[in-house]
């Protein structure tokens, strides 16, 4: 008899889809991305910054705007060696984490959380201002009275974000390409006809730039003109953002891994080269100057589509290319959705992240970091009201202390491994440069826009390290308690005579059934505990066990067909023990991302098999029980007993005290 699906259950796979098996053999072909999707889900955030980036730097020069040509220059220069620079992270990293990994593996620990807080912070801001920005460009086209809606418009696009995310990565993606093909398709030809048709004014350009510069320096000195220059080029430094983010998020990647991971990257370095450069260029040929209420890219493709056509056609072109650039930056907040959790994760994994950010959905997405990002995303609305300036301003400041402890990293390891790496002084002088633009970009950053904003983002980072160190601290302290438990093992009394002979299965008799994840010493202080509470009254023990499927073993079949075969090994001790001491036993386990969901499928066919079953489990119980208790310990055997008595099976958790 088929068992009837709930409505929530029903409502929830309309919602986010059917849960995908784990055991099929194309699971990870089917999830991961390949070099162009992995472009666009995160190469969209580092491209839409093309959007407000050359814009920046271009005004930052004032009247001397002819000078942004050296900025465009070093713009594409800088491009092409951060992300050379990341290249080599990928070959070097190609499991993913990106800053946080890196940092982790070869500054140490603490410079580790502090690149991870500064890319989750980055990320958060990624959704923030691509959100914001994106409905002040789209509410600008539309009637004043509308603007009264503009928030619960950016509310329904964040829930929009968050829905997909949660049906999972590739899905997310692809329903959101058209857009980025979009903006390419309008974009990419209206750069090249903005360069093109004034092929022939460069000689007089160059004249121009001479003369700019001979004037610039007799009105501030060649100081002043590289301290300008300098400003420019930082005021621009948004431009840069998302270039990490395939580095960070290996783990969406289609197997080779590597391989995708450089190609995505390439793609991501030519196109941002392009229309970054491009547009600055643009700018310059075209002498576009500043308009109130409109962007400069605005600006400037009005010009160009109403110098070769007119009427209302022409109106229309302009309108849909600048909603492609509005809707591109909703896309970008894409990015924040895929390399935010999966920074999440990895914290969690090494427990400077409550663990529970390391967990997998039915649909394989880390879904607490989803929601994590999104309810941060709303956070940073409401402290900026949503201003796209102040957002700017808090922008770029991460996302390079996160760039400079990365390269830093990666020179330390070509000097450390120089007698066994072959090419070690081509990838030094690569992450060198690159250590040095980005530490330099954040070093006039911080000076700049400290006094403006800068401090706040400073502060939520500063606070986000200091939470991880104290979470890493409580975990750590648990951990303690449970390696004393452990001990237990080490101290067990032999079998007995008795243990020679196979039990008998009584199976209408009295009969416990323990939750455990793996044989350690919680486990066996559980059974313990029912011999001594229970004294004479089961005669019959099963050891239930569900493998966790997280983000640290979502790498393929074989990792998970390993873990069900540690599970097995683990769970025959038990078996061993408690039938050498004349009970019978036996164990089951089975493996998913969720232990509640399988412990519910499991539970009819125990109590099918031994009809007077009761269900126990243990479970840390703290002196002080506070909500940071209950955020950093997932409370699955409360969880568990709720769901089981419901189901009509008895349940008891069996309380283990933490001493604090």
């Amino acid at each position: 008899m088929m068992r009837r699906i709930p409505i929530y259950e029903r409502v929830k796979r309309v919602l986010l889809g059917a849960p995908r098996d784990l055991f099929d053999p194309k699971i990870f072909h089917n999830v991961s991305l390949i070099a162009f999707f992995a472009w666009v889900g995160l190469g969209a955030d580092g491209i839409s910054s093309s959007s407000y980036g050359p814009e920046e730097a271009y005004l930052a020069l004032g009247g001397h705007t002819v000078l942004a040509l050296f900025v465009a220059a070093a713009t594409v220069l800088t491009v092409f060696i951060i992300s050379g620079s990341y290249a080599q992270i990928i070959e070097a990293f190609p499991s993913g984490g990106g800053g946080y990994i890196v940092a982790s593996k070869l500054l140490g620990e603490k410079a580790g959380v502090v690149s991870g807080s500064a890319l989750v912070i980055d990320y958060v801001l990624t959704i923030t201002i691509s959100v914001a920005a994106g409905a002040d460009a789209i509410f600008s086209f539309l009637p004043a009275s509308w603007l009264a809606h503009k928030f619960w418009f950016i509310v329904l696009v964040l829930f929009l974000l968050i829905w997909l995310n949660l049906r999972g990565v590739k899905e997310s993606v692809v329903a959101l390409t058209p857009i980025f093909v979009a903006f390419l398709l309008t974009h990419v030809p209206l750069i090249l006809y903005a360069v093109f048709r004034h092929a022939g004014d460069l000689p007089a350009v160059t004249v121009r730039v001479s003369g700019e510069l001979s004037a610039a320096s007799r009105e501030i000195g060649w100081l002043g003109v590289g301290a300008l220059l300098l400003r420019a080029y930082s005021m621009g430094a948004g431009t840069y953002t998302g270039i990490e983010a395939v580095s960070n998020s290996m783990q969406t990647l289609r197997e080779p891994r590597v391989h995708t991971g450089k190609r995505a990257m390439a793609y991501l370095a030519f196109s941002l080269a392009f229309m970054a450069g491009g547009i600055i260029l643009g700018y310059v040929l075209n002498g576009v100057t500043p308009v109130h209420g409109k962007t400069l890219n605005a600006v400037l493709f009005g010009g160009l589509v109403t110098g070769f056509w007119q009427g209302s056609g022409a109106h229309f072109l302009i309108a849909f290319v600048l909603l492609t650039e509005a809707v591109l930056l909703f896309v970008a907040a894409q990015t924040g959705f895929l390399g935010g959790p999966q920074v999440l994760s990895n914290m969690a994994v090494d427990s400077y992240m409550p663990h529970r950010f390391a967990h997998l959905s039915e649909r394989l997405v880390t879904k607490y970091g989803v929601y994590f990002m999104g309810g941060m995303a709303f956070l940073m609305l409401f402290i900026t009201r949503g201003s796209v300036r102040y957002l700017v301003i808090m922008y770029s400041i991460n996302v390079f202390l996160t760039f400079s402890l990365s390269q830093f990293g990666m020179c330390r390891h070509w000097w450390k491994d120089r007698a066994s790496a072959g090419e070690w002084r081509s990838g030094l002088a690569i992450n060198g440069l690159g250590f040095l633009l980005t530490a330099s970009i954040l070093c006039v950053t911080i000076w700049m826009k400290f006094p403006e904003g800068g401090w706040i983002t400073l502060l939520i980072t500063g606070s986000f390290c200091a939470a991880a160190f104290v979470i890493r601290s409580h975990y750590r302290k648990a951990a303690g308690h449970l390696r004393r438990l452990d001990d237990l093992l080490l101290n067990l009394p032999s079998l007995t005579t008795a243990a020679a002979q196979e039990p008998i299965v009584r199976r209408q008799a009295p009969t416990a059934a323990i939750l455990v994840s793996g044989y350690n010493g919680l486990g066996m202080h559980v059974f313990f505990s029912i011999i001594r509470s229970f004294p004479g009254t089961f005669r019959n023990f099963l050891f239930l066990s569900v493998g966790v499927i997280d983000t640290s073993r979502f790498k393929g079949v074989a990792e998970i067909e390993n873990l069900s075969e540690n599970l097995r090994g683990q769970l025959a001790n038990y078996v061993e023990f408690v039938k050498g001491h004349g009970y019978y036993a036996e164990a089951r386990y089975r493996v998913g991302t969720d232990v509640i969901e399988v412990l519910q499928g499991m539970a009819p066919d125990v109590a099918a098999d031994f009809p007077n079953v009761v269900f126990f489990a243990g479970q840390l119980v703290f002196q002080e029980e506070n909500f940071f208790n209950k955020l950093l310990h997932n409370q699955t055997a409360f969880i568990a007993q709720k769901k089981l008595v419901f189901s009509g099976h008895p349940m008891i958790v069996m309380p283990i005290r933490v001493l604090e």
